[in-house]
């Protein structure tokens, strides 16, 4: 038997889905009124300031007060990391990504995935490729390691353009000689 809050929750989520957002940001806030814990819609609420606001520092919070209040609902955990690596915190990203790790229900290779993407984006691409085969070896979907091969693949294309235009550098300077 769902309750009133499940059942206005599940309302919100489809205003969501037909974007709607004012009324199931309204329904979000009666949930929170009557249930302040209620971790789906604090989750909800903050992916609404994150996506449609761009206010990442209320999103944050809804994402934080949803991992408080339920620390095995897993979709906070996604949507913080995503706060943290869009406004390029990368250690508070890699603190979360640590304490993700420990979290049962989380699906480890997407956190090797993120910490790849950082490894990638610092220029390290050896250790990215480390880090999207971790998440591979973790993974159980064949669309996701797939999706996670063309990851290491993008890295050794990389890699090989970092390479020749070293190779380059170098000819040019012997040449200036």
């Amino acid at each position: 038997m769902t309750t009133k809050v499940e059942n206005l929750y599940l309302e919100a989520e489809n205003d969501i889905r037909t974007s709607n957002f004012q009324e199931a940001f309204e329904k979000y806030e009666t949930i929170l009124y009557e249930e302040p814990g209620y971790a789906p819609a604090h989750n909800s609420i903050g992916w609404i300031y994150k996506t449609q606001f761009e206010d990442y520092n209320r999103a944050e919070k809804h994402f934080m007060a949803a991992i408080q209040s339920d620390p095995l609902y897993p979709h906070p955990y996604f949507h913080l990391a995503t706060v943290y690596q869009d406004q390029e915190r990368l250690s508070d990203l890699m603190k979360h990504l640590e304490k993700c790790l420990k979290i049962t229900i989380l699906d480890k290779s997407w956190v090797y995935i993120r910490y790849g993407i950082i490894e990638e984006n610092k220029g390290h691409y050896d250790e990215a490729i480390k880090q999207y085969r971790k998440a591979i070896l973790l993974s159980m979907s064949n669309d996701k390691i797939r999706e996670y091969q063309s990851d290491i693949d993008r890295c050794k294309v990389k890699l090989e353009v970092v390479k020749e235009d070293q190779e380059a550098a170098k000819e040019e300077h012997d040449a200036a000689k």
